[in-house]
């Protein structure tokens, strides 16, 4: 009991330490100090123990993700200081006019994502973009997160044929394809594409009526009196990375970001290397981004790895996976919830899965159906506050707070593909 306590009691502890913008550095080990010592985890000896866990989450991640963030950082400060971000921003404005800023922006993400290109990835990469597009058509900045991560991890990331992990960890232990029950998928993805834009227009168009607008801040980069690069030189880099991950992805894994960020930037610095304001400050900042962003996300990844560890983890785990009732209803609760207690879409698959699976076939569950539940369910609950890529996209990423931002983030990253999750299921179980 004290076990469950205490990891419930830790977990909440964060979610409003992230909120308040308390350092995670020093929120989440202490929250995860609280759920080791309510568990009964040793903090220095024994085979399992306090700081050894926690390193091996943090050390962990940086090392599969470290060049990942450092070249995408790279680039998205490359994309602001040649002022190609703002040459793309101005190039759709003129052509698509101020009110489709934000569909740019989701569009873009979209169509990254689906490319095969990390969420990490695609928030460095079009952030720069965003802010232009935000600050040219005077809209709050406080939505920019919203918007990037609506693009990504919502109607884009769990849809049938989406490269993204989230969808394919299923394969493994259903036996069926990325496009799983594609029917039912892409009425949902559309459901939540809809739904979700109309409710951001409608947060955004109601800050606009009570005078919010576009906030320029000191850190922002100052291009706009200077001569800019054709907008295409903005778009080509983007399509390098989109193209390289694409025909890389299958082969290379995660590996493939590397190279295709990596050729993103050698694109970017060739065809705009006359425009340039600093090239060494970039570098400076892109690196030292990169360091802050992937810092940040390693100590809640820190956290989920001492919350895994814990026999109250173990019992909700076990619980989840033998819910009564509707086997599809069953799933999705838990997936949910294991993914929420990790923060993580691909962490609560691969805790549930390799329970779930043949508890559910063998019990004679339509495998695609079971596959597109869980992949969707996964993309809901992970997204709390203290959610890696939330952490990262909201702080390192867009200079932003939770108290700010995290709103709408929520609005359209939970709520959404929990509307999803449940028009999905309804489907399945009507046809």
């Amino acid at each position: 009991m004290l076990s469950l306590i205490g990891l419930i009691g830790g977990l909440l502890l964060l979610i409003v330490l992230t909120i308040r913008g308390m350092n995670l550095f020093i929120a989440a080990p202490l929250c995860a100090l609280i759920v080791a010592l309510t568990s009964g985890i040793p903090i220095f000896i024994g085979e399992v123990n306090f700081v050894t866990s926690y390193m091996q989450g943090f050390s962990g991640f940086i090392a599969s993700w470290f060049f990942m963030f450092l070249l995408g950082s790279l680039f998205g400060k490359f994309m602001e200081d040649t002022g190609a971000a703002d040459a793309v921003a101005r190039f759709i404005i003129a052509r698509l006019g101020r009110s489709q800023a934000v569909a740019a922006v989701v569009l873009a993400c979209a169509i990254l994502t689906y490319g095969g290109v990390s969420l990490f990835v695609v928030a460095f990469s079009v952030y720069p973009m965003a802010l232009s597009l935000f600050k040219d058509a005077n809209l709050p900045r406080r939505f920019i997160p919203a918007a990037l991560a609506f693009g990504s991890v919502t109607f884009t990331m769990t849809s049938a044929g989406s490269p993204e992990i989230q969808n394919w960890i299923p394969i493994k232990y259903l036996g069926t394809s990325p496009f799983a029950a594609w029917e039912v998928s892409l009425v949902v993805a559309v459901f939540m594409a809809v739904f979700g834009f109309w409710w951001m227009r409608r947060m955004i168009n109601k800050a606009l009526a009570n005078g919010e607008q576009f906030e320029h801040w000191e850190q922002d980069p100052h291009i706009a009196d200077r001569a800019l690069p054709s907008a295409i030189t903005g778009l080509i880099p983007l399509l390098v990375v989109l193209v390289l991950s694409f025909l890389l992805h299958d082969s290379l894994g995660h590996l493939a970001l590397i190279i295709a960020l990596g050729g993103g930037v050698l694109t970017l610095m060739i065809i705009n290397y006359r425009y340039f304001i600093n090239m060494q400050n970039a570098i400076t900042a892109g690196t030292t981004g990169a360091l802050v962003a992937i810092g940040n996300t390693a100590a809640v990844v820190g956290f989920g790895s001492i919350a895994k560890s814990t026999e109250a983890f173990q019992v909700a785990v076990e619980v989840m996976t033998h819910i009564p009732g509707n086997e599809l209803i069953g799933a999705a609760i838990a997936i949910s919830v294991i993914a929420g207690l990790t923060g993580s879409a691909s962490g609560g698959q691969v805790i549930a899965l390799p329970l779930l699976a043949p508890h559910y076939i063998d019990q004679g569950v339509n495998p695609e159906e079971l596959h597109r539940v869980v992949s969707i369910s996964s993309g809901a609950l992970d997204s709390l506050p203290h959610n890696g890529y939330v952490v990262t996209l909201i702080r390192a990423i867009c200079n932003e707070t939770h108290q700010r931002s995290y709103w709408s983030v929520g609005a359209l990253t939970v709520v959404v593909p929990l509307c999803g999750l449940v028009l999905a299921i309804a489907l399945f179980n009507v046809f």
